[in-house]
């Protein structure tokens, strides 16, 4: 049932994208159902970008030519991309799947943020899913202290995962989100850690939901 609500918001997104384009593409599970609805939708881009190898991997194998970040000279049109949770003002945590830092980065130079979720992820407040965030080797102890001595959360290292940058991801439990763009912030002033998976300040521009009634959106 999940999955084709999954489905659902996928194929919503495909009236706001326009052919001969560039766009930046997520990772994720509901991200690698829009890839395969996109292999088959005929359009095509002008350049892809992704957040990911699996990303990258999937989108090869449906058809399309995937470009380094690097070889990005402006702002893309269009990003899309899933969440973990994304409460009610388009805030989110994201990173389950490991590709945080460059979700972030993608983020950033797109004008317009396409977010697709199934209905349980769309929640009245963040918190439930644990944030992500990704650290160097040497940072794992001291952040953690920090996390546990000044900002109550309860971080976890994830197993036997590392980044696609070969870096640890920790999920912080029990983190207070009542003010996700701060938390945001302080988290960055961390030294050691390289982002976290808290997308408050920059948001969603639209978020579609795939739900059992159909498709909601968001703007």
């Amino acid at each position: 049932m999940k999955d084709q609500l999954k489905v659902k918001a996928a194929q919503g997104v495909l009236k706001y994208l326009k052919p001969y384009t560039e766009l930046g593409v997520g990772t994720g599970s509901t991200v690698d159902i829009f890839i395969e609805i996109l292999g088959k939708s005929g359009l095509t881009f002008s350049q892809i970008f992704t957040t990911s190898q699996r990303s990258a991997k999937k989108l090869e194998s449906n058809g399309f030519q995937v470009l380094n970040l690097s070889e990005i000279k402006k702002p893309l049109p269009y990003y899309v991309d899933g969440a973990d949770e994304i409460d009610t003002s388009l805030c989110m945590i994201k990173g389950g799947g490991g590709a945080l830092t460059l979700e972030k980065i993608v983020a950033e130079i797109s004008r317009v943020f396409i977010c697709i979720v199934d209905e349980s992820k769309y929640v009245k407040k963040l918190g439930k899913f644990p944030v992500p965030i990704e650290v160097i080797k040497e940072a794992i102890k001291p952040v953690c202290w920090t996390i546990e001595n000044e900002l109550g959360g309860h971080p976890v290292v994830r197993k036997n995962f590392v980044s696609d940058h070969g870096h640890k991801i920790i999920d912080i439990h029990n983190l207070s989100l009542g003010e996700p763009a701060a938390m945001e912030q302080r988290l960055n002033s961390i030294p050691g850690i390289i982002t976290n998976g808290i997308f408050a300040n920059r948001k969603a521009d639209t978020l579609i939901v795939g739900t059992s009634s159909g498709l909601k959106i968001f703007d």
